[in-house]
């Protein structure tokens, strides 16, 4: 997984592997459909912009619209990569990620909702939370190819994670 930090210090570093974390937690809640769990990880005002441009505002309406989303829907499970951590300010950092979803019984991803994801992390009172959740389809309208390598790239990982839970 690729890594861009624009400061060295040693706070960086436990910064980024925070931020990481967030992100990782964002997505192994999302596999456990677990809304109050993801909710907790958003900023009070944090925003979410989903895949089909819905938008989601404040930590209680995340907790609201993804427990119905999860009661409606058997939601499929998110791989991810993250691409570049990046901090705009000693307070707030930018984390770019590609994903892709596993279809509940399934072990190829589907990559006809394959995205690009940015989070944008606040750190508030010691700790950092989502601030803002942007997904986007990874179309790559006249670029197929890149369609290709990206789902390959997922793929590789979703067969990674399955065969890690079966050891």
């Amino acid at each position: 997984m690729d890594s861009v930090t624009t400061r060295s210090n040693d706070s960086a570093t436990t910064d980024e592997s925070q931020i990481r974390w967030l992100y990782q937690a964002w997505l192994e809640r999302w596999n456990r459909r677990s809304a109050g769990e993801m909710a907790d990880l958003v900023a009070e005002d944090g925003n979410l912009n989903g895949f089909d441009g819905s938008q989601i505002n404040g930590r209680s309406e995340v907790e609201a619209v993804l427990g119905q989303i999860f009661a409606d829907h058997q939601t499929a499970a998110y791989v991810g990569i993250v691409r570049q951590v990046r901090f705009l300010s000693p307070s707030v950092a930018l984390l770019r990620a590609v994903v892709g979803m596993v279809p509940p019984g399934q072990s190829d991803i589907n990559p006809a909702v394959n995205a690009v994801q940015t989070l944008v992390a606040a750190k508030q009172q010691g700790q950092w939370r989502i601030a803002l959740l942007q997904n986007t389809p990874a179309a790559f309208h006249g670029r197929p190819e890149l369609g290709e390598q990206l789902t390959k790239e997922l793929q590789q990982l979703a067969r990674a994670s399955c065969s890690n839970k079966t050891d």
